[in-house]
Protein backbone atom coordinates (compact mmCIF):
# COMPACT_ATOMS: atom_id res chain seq x y z
CA UNK A 1 0.00 0.00 0.00
CA UNK A 2 1.08 3.58 -0.59
CA UNK A 3 1.34 6.16 2.17
CA UNK A 4 -2.18 7.30 1.24
CA UNK A 5 -3.59 3.80 1.60
CA UNK A 6 -3.88 3.01 -2.12
CA UNK A 7 -2.86 -0.34 -3.64
CA UNK A 8 0.72 -0.34 -4.92
CA UNK A 9 1.55 -1.87 -8.31
CA UNK A 10 4.44 -4.33 -8.31
CA UNK A 11 6.38 -6.11 -11.05
CA UNK A 12 5.52 -9.51 -9.61
CA UNK A 13 2.61 -11.66 -10.71
CA UNK A 14 -0.52 -11.13 -8.64
CA UNK A 15 -3.29 -13.69 -8.36
CA UNK A 16 -6.25 -11.67 -9.65
CA UNK A 17 -9.11 -14.08 -10.28
CA UNK A 18 -12.20 -12.43 -8.76
CA UNK A 19 -14.76 -11.49 -11.40
CA UNK A 20 -15.40 -7.80 -11.99
CA UNK A 21 -17.92 -6.06 -14.19
CA UNK A 22 -15.30 -4.47 -16.45
CA UNK A 23 -11.62 -4.89 -17.20
CA UNK A 24 -10.09 -2.02 -19.18
CA UNK A 25 -6.68 -2.67 -20.72
CA UNK A 26 -4.55 0.13 -22.11
CA UNK A 27 -2.07 2.93 -21.49
CA UNK A 28 -2.72 5.82 -19.15
CA UNK A 29 -0.44 8.85 -19.08
CA UNK A 30 0.26 11.75 -16.79
CA UNK A 31 -1.16 14.87 -18.42
CA UNK A 32 0.09 18.40 -17.99
CA UNK A 33 -2.60 21.03 -18.39
CA UNK A 34 -1.52 24.67 -18.79
CA UNK A 35 -2.35 27.16 -16.07
CA UNK A 36 -3.40 29.68 -18.74
CA UNK A 37 -3.98 30.11 -22.46
CA UNK A 38 -1.29 30.32 -25.10
CA UNK A 39 1.06 28.25 -27.19
CA UNK A 40 3.03 25.47 -25.54
CA UNK A 41 6.10 27.55 -26.31
CA UNK A 42 4.71 30.34 -24.12
CA UNK A 43 3.02 28.52 -21.23
CA UNK A 44 5.00 29.04 -18.02
CA UNK A 45 3.38 26.45 -15.74
CA UNK A 46 1.19 23.36 -15.88
CA UNK A 47 -1.08 21.41 -13.56
CA UNK A 48 -0.76 17.63 -13.40
CA UNK A 49 -3.60 15.27 -14.22
CA UNK A 50 -4.12 11.80 -15.66
CA UNK A 51 -5.58 10.59 -18.93
CA UNK A 52 -6.03 7.38 -20.87
CA UNK A 53 -8.96 6.15 -22.94
CA UNK A 54 -9.30 2.78 -21.24
CA UNK A 55 -8.50 3.86 -17.68
CA UNK A 56 -10.98 6.74 -18.11
CA UNK A 57 -13.70 4.18 -18.84
CA UNK A 58 -12.67 2.10 -15.82
CA UNK A 59 -12.68 5.14 -13.51
CA UNK A 60 -16.09 6.37 -14.66
CA UNK A 61 -17.64 2.91 -14.34
CA UNK A 62 -16.15 2.45 -10.87
CA UNK A 63 -17.51 5.85 -9.86
CA UNK A 64 -20.90 4.66 -11.16
CA UNK A 65 -20.81 1.64 -8.85
CA UNK A 66 -19.44 -1.09 -11.14
CA UNK A 67 -16.49 -3.20 -9.98
CA UNK A 68 -13.74 -2.33 -12.48
CA UNK A 69 -10.12 -3.32 -13.05
CA UNK A 70 -7.38 -1.57 -14.98
CA UNK A 71 -4.66 -3.69 -16.60
CA UNK A 72 -1.53 -1.95 -17.84
CA UNK A 73 2.17 -1.28 -17.28
CA UNK A 74 3.74 1.83 -15.77
CA UNK A 75 7.31 2.89 -15.19
CA UNK A 76 9.00 2.44 -11.83
CA UNK A 77 8.90 6.20 -11.41
CA UNK A 78 6.94 8.91 -9.66
CA UNK A 79 4.61 9.41 -12.61
CA UNK A 80 3.70 5.71 -12.57
CA UNK A 81 3.06 5.91 -8.84
CA UNK A 82 0.82 8.94 -9.38
CA UNK A 83 -1.22 7.15 -12.06
CA UNK A 84 -1.79 4.06 -9.95
CA UNK A 85 -2.75 6.06 -6.87
CA UNK A 86 -5.15 8.34 -8.76
CA UNK A 87 -6.88 5.53 -10.64
CA UNK A 88 -7.15 3.43 -7.48
CA UNK A 89 -8.69 6.49 -5.83
CA UNK A 90 -11.71 6.12 -8.13
CA UNK A 91 -12.25 2.62 -6.73
CA UNK A 92 -10.58 0.79 -9.61
CA UNK A 93 -8.74 -2.50 -8.93
CA UNK A 94 -5.10 -1.85 -9.92
CA UNK A 95 -3.52 -5.09 -8.68
CA UNK A 96 -2.81 -6.26 -12.24
CA UNK A 97 -0.80 -3.13 -13.12
CA UNK A 98 2.88 -4.08 -13.55
CA UNK A 99 5.96 -1.96 -12.88
CA UNK A 100 8.65 -1.71 -15.56
CA UNK A 101 12.07 -0.75 -14.25
CA UNK A 102 13.47 -0.18 -17.74
CA UNK A 103 10.82 1.99 -19.43
CA UNK A 104 9.21 5.27 -18.34
CA UNK A 105 5.59 6.18 -17.78
CA UNK A 106 4.17 8.11 -20.73
CA UNK A 107 3.36 11.80 -20.35
CA UNK A 108 1.81 14.46 -22.53
CA UNK A 109 1.30 18.22 -22.55
CA UNK A 110 -1.58 20.09 -24.12
CA UNK A 111 -2.67 23.68 -24.54
CA UNK A 112 -5.70 25.23 -22.87
CA UNK A 113 -7.56 25.47 -26.18
CA UNK A 114 -10.16 22.80 -26.75
CA UNK A 115 -9.01 19.65 -28.50
CA UNK A 116 -11.60 20.17 -31.24
CA UNK A 117 -10.09 23.47 -32.42
CA UNK A 118 -7.26 23.98 -34.89
CA UNK A 119 -5.38 26.00 -32.26
CA UNK A 120 -5.05 23.03 -29.95
CA UNK A 121 -1.55 21.61 -29.40
CA UNK A 122 -0.63 18.25 -27.90
CA UNK A 123 2.91 17.02 -27.29
CA UNK A 124 3.16 13.29 -26.50
CA UNK A 125 6.16 11.69 -24.82
CA UNK A 126 5.08 8.06 -24.94
CA UNK A 127 7.49 6.36 -27.40
CA UNK A 128 9.11 3.42 -25.63
CA UNK A 129 6.80 3.79 -22.63
CA UNK A 130 6.20 1.01 -20.15
CA UNK A 131 2.69 0.45 -21.51
CA UNK A 132 4.03 -0.02 -25.04
CA UNK A 133 5.78 -3.16 -23.76
CA UNK A 134 2.49 -4.91 -22.97
CA UNK A 135 2.49 -8.26 -24.73
CA UNK A 136 0.73 -11.60 -24.80
CA UNK A 137 3.43 -13.07 -22.57
CA UNK A 138 3.43 -10.45 -19.80
CA UNK A 139 -0.26 -9.70 -19.25
CA UNK A 140 -1.96 -11.93 -16.67
CA UNK A 141 -4.68 -13.87 -18.58
CA UNK A 142 -6.78 -14.40 -15.44
CA UNK A 143 -6.81 -10.69 -14.66
CA UNK A 144 -8.18 -10.00 -18.14
CA UNK A 145 -10.60 -12.88 -18.62
CA UNK A 146 -12.34 -12.76 -15.22
CA UNK A 147 -14.53 -9.91 -16.42
CA UNK A 148 -18.05 -9.60 -17.63
CA UNK A 149 -16.86 -6.99 -20.16
CA UNK A 150 -13.34 -6.46 -21.50
CA UNK A 151 -12.91 -2.92 -22.84
CA UNK A 152 -10.19 -2.14 -25.39
CA UNK A 153 -9.41 0.62 -27.87
CA UNK A 154 -7.52 1.07 -31.10
CA UNK A 155 -4.97 3.25 -29.29
CA UNK A 156 -3.38 0.21 -27.61
CA UNK A 157 -2.95 -1.58 -30.93
CA UNK A 158 -0.99 1.40 -32.27
CA UNK A 159 1.57 1.54 -29.43
CA UNK A 160 3.85 -1.28 -30.59
CA UNK A 161 3.91 -4.57 -32.49
CA UNK A 162 3.60 -6.46 -29.20
CA UNK A 163 0.58 -4.37 -28.22
CA UNK A 164 -1.01 -5.06 -31.58
CA UNK A 165 -0.53 -8.82 -31.17
CA UNK A 166 -1.99 -8.61 -27.66
CA UNK A 167 -5.05 -6.74 -28.95
CA UNK A 168 -5.48 -9.30 -31.73
CA UNK A 169 -5.30 -12.09 -29.19
CA UNK A 170 -7.91 -10.46 -26.96
CA UNK A 171 -10.33 -9.77 -29.85
CA UNK A 172 -10.00 -13.25 -31.37
CA UNK A 173 -13.38 -14.99 -31.30
CA UNK A 174 -12.83 -17.94 -28.97
CA UNK A 175 -15.19 -19.79 -26.63
CA UNK A 176 -15.20 -18.54 -23.07
CA UNK A 177 -13.90 -15.04 -23.64
CA UNK A 178 -15.69 -12.12 -21.94
CA UNK A 179 -17.86 -9.75 -23.93
CA UNK A 180 -15.36 -7.55 -25.81
CA UNK A 181 -16.03 -3.83 -26.10
CA UNK A 182 -13.87 -1.95 -28.62
CA UNK A 183 -13.64 1.80 -29.14
CA UNK A 184 -12.04 2.43 -32.53
CA UNK A 185 -10.30 5.64 -31.35
CA UNK A 186 -8.54 6.28 -34.64
CA UNK A 187 -5.40 8.34 -33.96
CA UNK A 188 -3.59 8.73 -37.32
CA UNK A 189 -0.46 10.18 -35.69
CA UNK A 190 0.08 6.95 -33.73
CA UNK A 191 0.25 4.73 -36.81
CA UNK A 192 3.66 4.78 -38.52
CA UNK A 193 2.29 3.55 -41.85
CA UNK A 194 -0.94 3.27 -43.79
CA UNK A 195 -2.00 0.00 -42.14
CA UNK A 196 -3.86 1.64 -39.24
CA UNK A 197 -7.32 1.81 -40.84
CA UNK A 198 -7.14 -1.79 -42.05
CA UNK A 199 -5.98 -3.04 -38.64
CA UNK A 200 -8.70 -1.11 -36.81
CA UNK A 201 -11.38 -2.59 -39.07
CA UNK A 202 -10.00 -6.08 -38.44
CA UNK A 203 -10.04 -5.58 -34.67
CA UNK A 204 -13.52 -4.05 -34.68
CA UNK A 205 -14.87 -7.05 -36.57
CA UNK A 206 -13.69 -9.29 -33.74
CA UNK A 207 -15.47 -7.36 -30.98
CA UNK A 208 -18.97 -7.76 -29.55
CA UNK A 209 -19.67 -4.05 -28.91
CA UNK A 210 -18.02 -1.41 -31.11
CA UNK A 211 -17.98 2.37 -30.67
CA UNK A 212 -17.03 4.49 -33.68
CA UNK A 213 -17.63 8.10 -34.68
CA UNK A 214 -19.10 8.77 -38.10
CA UNK A 215 -16.26 11.26 -38.66
CA UNK A 216 -13.53 8.73 -37.87
CA UNK A 217 -15.25 6.09 -40.03
CA UNK A 218 -15.01 8.57 -42.89
CA UNK A 219 -11.38 9.49 -42.17
CA UNK A 220 -10.20 5.92 -41.57
CA UNK A 221 -12.32 3.91 -43.99
CA UNK A 222 -13.77 6.46 -46.42
CA UNK A 223 -17.36 5.61 -45.37
CA UNK A 224 -19.66 8.57 -46.04
CA UNK A 225 -23.13 7.02 -46.12
CA UNK A 226 -24.01 7.49 -42.46
CA UNK A 227 -24.65 4.89 -39.73
CA UNK A 228 -26.27 2.36 -42.08
CA UNK A 229 -23.20 2.37 -44.35
CA UNK A 230 -20.93 1.90 -41.33
CA UNK A 231 -23.07 -1.04 -40.20
CA UNK A 232 -22.72 -2.48 -43.69
CA UNK A 233 -18.95 -2.40 -43.30
CA UNK A 234 -19.16 -3.83 -39.75
CA UNK A 235 -21.86 -6.51 -39.71
CA UNK A 236 -20.00 -8.80 -37.30
CA UNK A 237 -20.31 -7.01 -33.92
CA UNK A 238 -23.50 -7.86 -32.05
CA UNK A 239 -23.84 -4.20 -31.10
CA UNK A 240 -22.50 -1.25 -33.11
CA UNK A 241 -22.74 2.30 -31.74
CA UNK A 242 -22.16 5.09 -34.25
CA UNK A 243 -21.48 8.42 -32.54
CA UNK A 244 -22.69 11.39 -34.59
CA UNK A 245 -21.19 14.25 -32.59
CA UNK A 246 -23.61 16.88 -31.31
CA UNK A 247 -26.38 15.30 -33.39
CA UNK A 248 -26.64 12.10 -31.33
CA UNK A 249 -25.83 8.41 -31.68
CA UNK A 250 -27.28 5.39 -33.46
CA UNK A 251 -27.06 1.84 -32.11
CA UNK A 252 -27.51 -1.36 -34.09
CA UNK A 253 -28.17 -4.66 -32.32
CA UNK A 254 -28.50 -8.10 -33.78
CA UNK A 255 -32.05 -9.36 -34.20
CA UNK A 256 -33.41 -11.95 -31.79
CA UNK A 257 -32.05 -15.29 -32.91
CA UNK A 258 -28.62 -13.79 -33.41
CA UNK A 259 -28.24 -13.19 -29.71
CA UNK A 260 -25.89 -10.56 -28.37
CA UNK A 261 -23.30 -12.03 -26.02
CA UNK A 262 -23.01 -10.11 -22.81
CA UNK A 263 -23.44 -10.02 -19.07
CA UNK A 264 -26.66 -10.30 -17.09
CA UNK A 265 -27.81 -7.27 -15.12
CA UNK A 266 -25.52 -6.20 -12.27
CA UNK A 267 -26.34 -7.81 -8.95
CA UNK A 268 -27.25 -11.22 -10.36
CA UNK A 269 -23.68 -12.49 -10.52
CA UNK A 270 -22.44 -12.05 -6.95
CA UNK A 271 -22.22 -15.79 -6.29
CA UNK A 272 -20.30 -16.26 -9.53
CA UNK A 273 -17.88 -13.49 -8.55
CA UNK A 274 -17.14 -15.32 -5.29
CA UNK A 275 -16.23 -18.51 -7.17
CA UNK A 276 -14.22 -16.72 -9.85
CA UNK A 277 -16.41 -17.89 -12.74
CA UNK A 278 -18.31 -15.69 -15.16
CA UNK A 279 -22.12 -15.83 -15.24
CA UNK A 280 -24.06 -17.02 -18.31
CA UNK A 281 -24.83 -14.71 -21.22
CA UNK A 282 -28.12 -12.77 -21.33
CA UNK A 283 -30.72 -12.18 -23.99
CA UNK A 284 -30.08 -9.48 -26.62
CA UNK A 285 -31.32 -5.94 -25.92
CA UNK A 286 -33.70 -5.84 -28.89
CA UNK A 287 -33.17 -5.03 -32.55
CA UNK A 288 -31.76 -1.77 -33.87
CA UNK A 289 -31.18 0.65 -35.30
CA UNK A 290 -32.13 3.07 -32.55
CA UNK A 291 -31.23 6.75 -32.75
CA UNK A 292 -31.09 8.94 -29.66
CA UNK A 293 -30.35 12.68 -29.93
CA UNK A 294 -27.56 14.20 -27.90
CA UNK A 295 -28.33 16.55 -25.04
CA UNK A 296 -27.97 20.32 -25.12
CA UNK A 297 -24.81 20.95 -23.13
CA UNK A 298 -22.88 24.07 -22.13
CA UNK A 299 -19.51 22.68 -23.13
CA UNK A 300 -16.44 23.40 -21.02
CA UNK A 301 -14.10 20.94 -22.78
CA UNK A 302 -14.58 17.90 -25.00
CA UNK A 303 -11.66 15.94 -23.57
CA UNK A 304 -12.76 12.53 -22.32
CA UNK A 305 -16.35 12.81 -23.56
CA UNK A 306 -16.03 9.83 -25.89
CA UNK A 307 -14.67 7.65 -23.09
CA UNK A 308 -17.48 8.79 -20.79
CA UNK A 309 -20.06 7.97 -23.47
CA UNK A 310 -18.65 4.44 -23.78
CA UNK A 311 -18.74 4.06 -19.98
CA UNK A 312 -22.38 5.16 -19.85
CA UNK A 313 -23.41 2.77 -22.60
CA UNK A 314 -21.53 -0.08 -20.92
CA UNK A 315 -23.14 0.76 -17.58
CA UNK A 316 -26.54 0.36 -19.22
CA UNK A 317 -25.37 -2.86 -20.84
CA UNK A 318 -24.21 -4.30 -17.52
CA UNK A 319 -27.62 -3.49 -16.05
CA UNK A 320 -29.46 -5.14 -18.95
CA UNK A 321 -31.24 -1.91 -19.92
CA UNK A 322 -32.98 -1.41 -23.29
CA UNK A 323 -30.87 -0.22 -26.19
CA UNK A 324 -32.37 3.29 -26.19
CA UNK A 325 -31.70 3.68 -22.47
CA UNK A 326 -28.11 2.59 -22.97
CA UNK A 327 -27.70 5.39 -25.49
CA UNK A 328 -29.23 7.88 -23.08
CA UNK A 329 -26.83 6.75 -20.38
CA UNK A 330 -23.99 7.33 -22.84
CA UNK A 331 -25.21 10.87 -23.52
CA UNK A 332 -25.64 11.62 -19.80
CA UNK A 333 -22.16 10.38 -18.89
CA UNK A 334 -20.71 12.31 -21.84
CA UNK A 335 -22.50 15.44 -20.64
CA UNK A 336 -20.77 15.08 -17.27
CA UNK A 337 -17.40 15.09 -19.05
CA UNK A 338 -18.33 17.93 -21.40
CA UNK A 339 -19.24 20.23 -18.52
CA UNK A 340 -15.96 19.84 -16.61
CA UNK A 341 -12.31 20.51 -17.52
CA UNK A 342 -9.77 17.68 -17.72
CA UNK A 343 -10.06 14.08 -18.90
CA UNK A 344 -12.22 12.69 -16.08
CA UNK A 345 -15.53 13.67 -14.53
CA UNK A 346 -17.70 11.91 -11.99
CA UNK A 347 -20.91 10.64 -13.59
CA UNK A 348 -24.36 11.45 -12.23
CA UNK A 349 -25.64 9.20 -9.47
CA UNK A 350 -27.57 6.16 -10.64
CA UNK A 351 -30.86 7.56 -9.36
CA UNK A 352 -30.24 10.92 -11.01
CA UNK A 353 -29.34 9.27 -14.33
CA UNK A 354 -32.31 6.89 -14.15
CA UNK A 355 -34.74 9.78 -13.66
CA UNK A 356 -33.38 11.68 -16.65
CA UNK A 357 -33.12 8.61 -18.86
CA UNK A 358 -36.79 7.80 -18.22
CA UNK A 359 -38.28 11.10 -19.46
CA UNK A 360 -40.26 11.27 -22.69
CA UNK A 361 -38.73 12.41 -25.96
CA UNK A 362 -40.03 15.96 -25.62
CA UNK A 363 -38.59 16.42 -22.13
CA UNK A 364 -35.29 14.89 -23.24
CA UNK A 365 -35.07 17.44 -26.02
CA UNK A 366 -35.70 20.32 -23.58
CA UNK A 367 -32.92 19.37 -21.19
CA UNK A 368 -29.95 21.73 -21.07
CA UNK A 369 -27.05 20.77 -18.83
CA UNK A 370 -24.28 23.05 -17.60
CA UNK A 371 -21.36 22.88 -15.16
CA UNK A 372 -22.35 21.32 -11.85
CA UNK A 373 -25.48 19.62 -13.17
CA UNK A 374 -24.48 16.20 -11.80
CA UNK A 375 -24.72 17.62 -8.26
CA UNK A 376 -27.75 19.80 -8.82
CA UNK A 377 -30.15 17.77 -6.69
CA UNK A 378 -33.63 18.54 -7.94
CA UNK A 379 -32.42 20.69 -10.82
CA UNK A 380 -33.00 17.81 -13.20
CA UNK A 381 -36.74 17.77 -12.47
CA UNK A 382 -36.89 21.55 -12.88
CA UNK A 383 -34.93 21.38 -16.14
CA UNK A 384 -37.45 19.05 -17.77
CA UNK A 385 -40.50 21.07 -16.82
CA UNK A 386 -42.23 22.40 -20.00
Amino acid sequence: MTADGHPRATPDAVDVVDVVDVVALGESMVTFLPSGPGRLADVASFERGIGGAESNVACVLAAAGHPARWVSRVGADGFGEHLVERIAGYGVDVRAVRRDAHRPTGVYFRTAADRATDAHEVAYYRAGSAASAMAVGNVDPAAVRTARVLHLSGITAALSRDCLELTRELTARRPGRPLVSFDVNHRPALWPDADGPRVLLELARGADIVFVGDDEAEHAWGITGGPEAIRGALPEPAVLVVKQGAHGATAFAREAGGAEPGPPPSGSAREDRDTGSRPPLPAPPGPGPVFEPALHVDVVATTGAGDAFAAGFLSGTLRGLPLRTRLRYGHLFAAAALTTPGDLAAPPSRGHADRLAAVDAGAWGRLRLGPGWTHAGQADEEAITP
